[in-house]
């Protein structure tokens, strides 16, 4: 360098570098501005070799390797497009995604907004979403972290346990198996598993069938074993709804019959004795010993000594009792039925569906993207949730997943449910995964049963069924919809359908499958997640229809 600044000083003191200099000097003093001193010459000349000296600097660093990107914050919003002299990279996997759709822009900010707002609220570290519109993927995020300690952040194709939408996954293999006539959904389970014992209520032998099972109405237990809590719960439920229908229908009767008052007035204490006598506190799921099992079953037949033997709590067909062991049953079934292992069939299913990263959760396989599961302790503290084993309940919340995988799964049975429809206007499309008869089946609200992550629906077959209401013109209007949500340890799932509201004119020159899918996992337990996919089902859906 100092060779460098000596040779541009020497030049610049040359007749030749005052020729120019005087060359330059020349020219400015014809321009008409004051002459230049003939210090300029030196610092023409010191200007000249640092800028030389830089470009030497810049030349040596650009042989050195290339520094790595900072990580990106999980908690910062998408980043402005980059500039234009960077536009030339190549895209690598820790490039920005590209830019979503133009016509969902709206729709993506605000539903970016609002998990925002869920996730500071319930404290959860991370939280992944996936959105497809008419079958295809428009927007795909994630927010916070998938892994606490080391700041791994939310992504894609981050891998959480879906939990109890493992049910629907074993809907599939079931419907398979009732279609091609290897599955009777309405005679005793004996007759595929005769390790699970007959069984009675109050004295009365009763049968358990593969249909009651789907949609929780055996009367087999759930976590909770203690008999007379479900029941107080389930009567103190029935008693504060009866009561609150029965105020109403005695405020018509007061303005009616003035003269019953005093036998109203009397019914009325009553049912509110009732309703405030609440039954015995219940632990809730998590507090519950079985859900953090840490035995290795080795298949699902030696899963059912967990519950086989206990009584059932209501009569089969009777009362709602949702149930994951129900689940682990059908498992059983699954297997004798088809003569594959449980697994096995499922991966099977998974490979046509094109679920490439559904898989069941098991500690020693290296799973590529998954994440760590969080739980808060009594102090408030986020902690790592203890370690468990989900090999006795795979068929009822064992499954990881993406969001990605469980757009594909939604769009699969939206299609099967759709696709007759559109036959008569298209003869070349593709039979659906399922009949579409058999997902109007799944997809039908079962008498008896309940929805409890939204008191508008009730339950079908493995998934949560809102029918299309409005019962006043020019107020609330309820879509058709259907979602199962899903609740492990350390982890909060939710898979919501919104089909598009179709008619015999609106098919023409349309193709299933038509309407909205929203999926959303998250690395939290106890995380109420549907009506968030619903708002956001629907905002996407405002936009697609403009």
């Amino acid at each position: 360098m100092h060779r460098l600044l000596s040779a541009v000083a020497v030049r610049a003191a040359t007749p030749g570098g005052q020729a120019w200099g005087c060359g330059r000097r020349g020219a400015h003093q014809r321009a008409g501005l004051p002459p230049l001193g003939h210090g300029w010459v030196g610092g023409l000349g010191l200007g000249l070799g640092l800028a030389l000296g830089v470009k030497l600097a810049g030349g040596l660093r650009g042989a050195t390797p290339a520094q790595p990107p900072p990580a990106p914050d999980p908690e910062a919003s998408p980043q402005a497009e980059p500039p234009q002299e960077q536009s030339f990279a190549l895209w690598s996997p820790q490039s920005p995604a590209p830019l979503p759709s133009r016509c969902f822009a709206r729709a993506i900010e605000s539903s970016r907004d609002l998990l925002h707002r869920i996730k500071d609220e319930v404290g959860a570290p991370g939280i992944v979403v996936g959105v497809s519109v008419d079958g295809k993927e428009v927007w795909s995020e994630g927010l916070g972290y998938a892994d606490v300690e080391n700041r791994v952040p939310c992504k894609p194709e981050t891998v959480m346990r879906i939990a109890s939408i493992s049910k629907s996954l074993t809907m599939v293999a079931l419907a398979k198996l009732w279609e091609a006539g290897k599955l009777d959904l309405d005679i005793p389970v004996q007759h595929y598993v005769p390790e699970f014992p007959e069984k009675e209520y109050e004295g009365e032998k009763v049968s358990v069938t593969t249909r009651l099972l789907i949609s929780h109405l055996s009367g087999i237990r759930h976590y909770e074993k203690d008999m007379k809590k479900v029941k107080e719960e389930k009567a103190y439920k029935a008693l504060k709804m009866k009561g609150t229908m029965a105020s109403d229908q005695e405020k018509e009767d007061k303005s009616n019959e003035k003269n019953d008052f005093a036998k109203a007035k009397t019914e009325q204490d009553n049912e509110a004795k009732c309703r405030n006598s609440k039954p015995g506190k219940k632990k809730n799921d998590f507090e519950q010993g079985e859900l953090y099992l840490k035995e290795k079953f080795e298949n699902s037949i030696e899963s059912l000594r967990l519950f086989k033997n206990d009584p059932l709590f209501f009569k089969p067909g009777s009362q709602f009792l949702y149930s994951t062991f129900g689940y682990t049953l059908l498992a059983a079934i699954v297997e004798r039925a088809s003569g594959y292992k449980y697994l096995d069939y499922m991966q099977k299913i998974f490979h046509d569906l094109d679920m490439l990263t559904t898989v069941q959760e098991e500690n020693e396989p290296v799973i590529y993207n998954r994440a760590r599961f969080y739980v808060y302790n009594k102090k408030r503290r986020l902690v790592n949730t203890p370690y468990v084993d989900n090999s006795y309940k795979w068929a009822g919340g064992g499954f990881l997943s993406t969001v990605g995988d469980l757009l594909k799964f939604g769009n699969a049975m939206l299609y099967g449910y759709q696709v007759g429809l559109f036959k008569n206007s298209n003869e070349n499309l593709l039979p659906g995964y399922l009949k579409p008869e058999t997902m109007v089946m799944i997809w039908t609200p079962v008498p008896n049963t309940e929805m409890s992550w939204d008191k508008e629906g009730k339950y079908g077959m493995a998934w949560g069924v809102v029918e299309k209401k409005q019962t006043y013109g020019s107020c609330r209007k309820q879509r058709h919809y259907v979602s199962h949500t899903g609740g492990a340890v350390g982890a909060s799932s939710v898979l919501l359908v919104l089909p598009e509201e179709l008619d015999t004119e609106a098919i023409n020159n349309k193709v299933p499958p038509r309407g909205i899918i929203v999926s959303i996992i998250c690395n939290m337990q106890s995380v109420g997640l549907n009506s968030t996919a619903l708002k956001i089902a629907l905002e996407f859906d405002k936009d697609r229809s403009d």
